[in-house]
């Protein structure tokens, strides 16, 4: 039997993927994004162990409100591609039973990830930064694993939402956001619409807790009325990629 290691479970979501959603946060990432508010999921032996069968069960429980929103289950993190026989196992069982399936991923992860987008309705990709030095400085790794991602994604033809999170004085300048536009248009497959993330500061108090430092220290929120203009201007109807 194939255990998850599963940091939470959200019951009623409602901004991660159409519809009302259960999201899965799972444990585990190799990323340390400057801007993450949940360090508390990075280690991959954290959390409460749990079988497919298990998380099947509970989902069922949740089918009428899928049913009756055209919503489903979201597999979150953490980055859940750090689990992969187990989110192979867990997409399956949710399309044999009907519960539309949707990834929120960074696309950095391990595995096989054609057999895992073969049951994946739906991805909702974070584009951390737009050229291999930027992703470098934001997370801490190479680009290289993402860009394998992609070209899986490419392959399977599943469809994408792009977020990206805009962080005051790294990622909200209106030259940033222009190359993030021409970015999304020629490197990342099958996208249907692009939401640009505020930064917030929900997550600070955790780093405080668990005794590591935050790099971005005295950087304030992003505030939303300003990223509600520059959606507008830049990915109001957006629909591209290649």
């Amino acid at each position: 039997m194939t255990l998850a290691r599963i940091h939470s479970i959200e019951s009623m979501g409602l901004v991660d993927g159409p519809g009302i959603r259960v999201v899965v946060f799972m444990q585990g990432c190799r990323l340390r994004c400057r801007f993450c508010h949940n360090p508390d999921t990075w280690d991959l032996l954290g959390g409460t162990q749990m079988s497919p069968q298990e998380l099947l069960k509970m989902l069922l429980r949740y089918r009428p409100y899928f049913e009756r929103s055209g919503g489903g289950v979201t597999f979150s993190g953490g980055e859940p591609l750090m689990q992969p026989q187990f989110l192979e196992e867990m997409l399956f069982l949710c399309k044999e039973a009907g519960i539309h399936t949707c990834l929120d991923t960074a696309g950095c992860g391990m595995g096989n990830y054609e057999a895992i987008l073969k049951n994946t309705d739906l991805i909702l990709y974070d584009v951390k930064e737009i050229t291999s030095e930027k992703y470098q400085s934001m997370t801490g790794q190479s680009w290289d694993e993402t860009n394998r991602f992609l070209r899986a994604v490419q392959k399977s033809g599943t469809p994408v939402w792009v977020r990206h999170v805009v962080v005051p004085g790294l990622t909200d300048s209106q030259e940033h956001l222009k190359e993030l536009r021409q970015f999304i248009l020629e490197q990342v497959p099958n996208v249907k619409q692009v939401e640009l993330l505020p930064y917030h500061l929900l997550g600070v108090s955790k780093y405080e807790t668990m005794g590591i430092p935050y790099s971005l220290n005295g950087v304030p929120a992003m505030d939303p009325n300003v990223l509600e203009e520059d959606q507008k201007k830049y990915f109001q109807n957006f629909s591209g990629g290649i």
